[in-house]
């Protein structure tokens, strides 16, 4: 008989599915979902769901794939360098099966892949043609970032899930126990010192996660008066251990979502940061707020009642490396040992008025060490892009995750990574570099300025943007002769090429891409140039000897798709 949980979670499957990601099969949806409800407290976009997702077959038993270095999600690009001694690496192994049941054979299986992929004596080359490739390239950046940051003695912590529609109180003592203690003996003797864990989730666990909402409405106490000029601005002292209450969830979890997310970069072991935890350690009589700038929070409401303020809308946009640091020296200390003694400056502006908000969040971080890029959406062009896209059906999250949070279509959600990487690879004509480096492409000033151009027109931004999801859409769900990977490998070597089709013209101008943004691609002209590019991509490979991930991220292999495309007249679009 099948129980109520698995009716109400197929239910909700059902519905947010239609809601927001309608074009996904239900398998990979359940497992994107199981992603969302198992990383809920990393703030993750759709695009960095499906990052970590590895694939079907060939994967393993292994489904999803995260790796995080305090907190923040490792990708190809992410710079380690300034990574500081004692930092936390997390790594999520996730699997995630329709079925409504637990079964030894599905750890059996990951406990396989794990002899083979975290032996760091084994060459992951020899496995290429076992695994998916995703997999493959995941495991490799996990096992090269563990033993670059290995002199510095990082904290190991892995984390096993397996999620399905069954119940967890029904899971055989031989699979709870003796599979579960199989694959912790077998990890721990790669990764010795290291911290493993196994959570099983059922129908009703998944549905309880699913029904937890992020908080925007928070509540804090201050000491003594709180000092205001009416009712849109405070300054208030409060005590770091009621800071610390402010910023975690029940579970002792930093609330990194209410954190602005173009300024929550963390900066690493510097010299101002160091200071800050010297602070900290101290055993002088100075207050904390002496020596610290404090925090600033924007809120759209403010309510006090006592000592307490209560805020909605929580965004604290500067004090992050004030933050994590207190965060890092109160967790894990007992309630009423936590430091009552020291009290940290707070900020509080009310406003809901998007431009004030972008020019105090500016105004504030100009002080500190943030690169100029990393306040990119608080920039005039990033909110017309935005304005723009939303009367063309599009939601450009200039604001990470805003347009998630409240519910809108994950294939119409675009973020400013991937607006950044499609104009890159056609304005620029740059796909290897838009390839290389899917999250630091605009860190650089340089290079944030060459993409986001006012002297570029908006339906720029929207033609090379809806071309992409079209292109996207076809990789996803036609042209199957290609595997998956290679197709993903050269999307954006695939946007430059359609780009010449569409216009007829190799040496494309401005003016001819713009004309696209409301093109109907046909799928023929789709199948062809992706057949096109990859057939290219699998010669030229072969010809130097260089696997294709490698190869797409060259600028030898541009000019040599450039010289050999064949580009007539377009015919037959719309």
């Amino acid at each position: 008989m099948t129980i109520n949980e698995v009716i109400l979670l197929n239910s909700t499957l059902e519905q947010k599915k239609a809601q927001i990601a309608s074009s996904l099969s239900d398998s990979d949806f359940f497992e994107i979902f199981s992603f969302e409800q198992i990383l809920k407290n990393y703030d993750l976009s759709y695009d960095d769901l499906l990052y970590g997702k590895v694939g079907a077959g060939r994967n393993g038993g292994i489904d999803g794939f995260f790796t995080f270095i305090n907190g923040e999600i490792l990708t190809e690009d992410t710079d380690t360098s300034e990574v500081r001694r004692g930092a936390t690496i997390e790594l999520y192994l996730i699997q995630a099966k329709r079925s409504e049941s637990f079964t030894e054979a599905a750890i059996d299986r990951i406990n396989t892949t794990v002899q083979d992929l975290f032996n760091l004596d084994n060459d992951l080359a020899d496995f290429r043609a076992y695994y998916e490739p995703d997999l493959i390239d995941k495991a490799d950046m996990f096992r090269n970032t563990y033993i670059s940051l290995a002199s510095k003695h990082p904290n190991l912590i892995i984390n096993y899930f397996y999620a399905s529609k069954g119940k967890t109180t029904n899971i055989h003592p031989n699979v709870h126990n003796n599979r579960v203690r199989i694959l912790k003996e077998t990890t721990a003797n790669y990764f010795p010192g290291s911290t493993v864990n196994m959570t099983f989730l059922g129908a009703r666990e998944l549905l309880d996660a699913s029904r937890v909402e992020k908080s925007y409405t928070l509540q804090i106490k201050f000491l003594e008066s709180y000092v205001s000029r009416g009712e849109d601005n405070y300054v208030i002292l409060s005590s770091l251990a009621d800071y610390f209450a402010f910023v975690t969830d029940d579970n002792g979890n930093l609330r990194r979502y209410v954190f602005e997310s173009n300024v929550r970069d963390w900066q690493g072991n510097v010299e101002v940061n160091k200071d800050i935890r010297r602070t900290l350690d101290s055993d002088d009589d100075l207050d904390f707020w002496w020596l610290n700038n404090g925090i600033t929070v924007l809120t759209s409401k403010a309510t006090i009642a006592g000592k307490t303020i209560t805020l909605d809308d929580v965004h604290i946009v500067n004090g992050l490396q004030t933050t994590v640091i207190i965060y890092d020296y109160l967790k894990g200390k007992p309630i009423e040992g936590k430091d009552e003694r020291r009290s940290i400056l707070i900020r509080i502006i009310v406003t809901e008025d998007a431009a004030k908000r972008d020019r105090i969040i500016k105004a504030t971080n100009f002080q500190t060490a943030i690169p100029a890029a990393s306040l990119k959406a608080s920039d005039r062009i990033q909110r017309d892009i935005e304005d723009f896209f939303q009367r063309h059906g599009l939601y450009y999250d200039r604001r990470k995750n805003y347009y998630k949070n409240i519910g809108k279509p994950a294939d119409k959600i675009v973020g400013i990574p991937y607006v950044a990487q499609v104009v890159m690879a056609v304005i620029l004509r740059k796909p290897d570099y838009a390839r290389a480096r899917p999250t630091s492409l605009i860190k650089k000033q340089k290079d944030y300025q060459q993409v986001f151009s006012e002297s570029l027109g908006l339906s720029v931004y929207l033609s090379c943007t809806k071309v992409m999801k079209q292109i996207d859409a076809f990789i996803r769900n036609h042209a199957t002769n290609y595997s998956m990977r290679d197709k993903t490998d050269l999307k954006f070597h695939i946007l430059m090429a359609l780009i010449a089709k569409l216009t007829g013209s190799k040496d494309y101008q401005v003016a001819g891409v713009e004309a696209l943004s409301e093109v109907d691609i046909p799928q023929d002209l789709l199948d062809e140039t992706v057949s096109e590019v990859v057939k290219l991509a699998q010669s030229y490979s072969k010809s130097k000897k260089i696997p294709i991930e490698k190869l797409v991220k060259t600028r030898e292999f541009v000019t040599y798709l450039t010289k050999r495309l064949q580009v007539n007249p377009p015919a037959g679009v719309k």
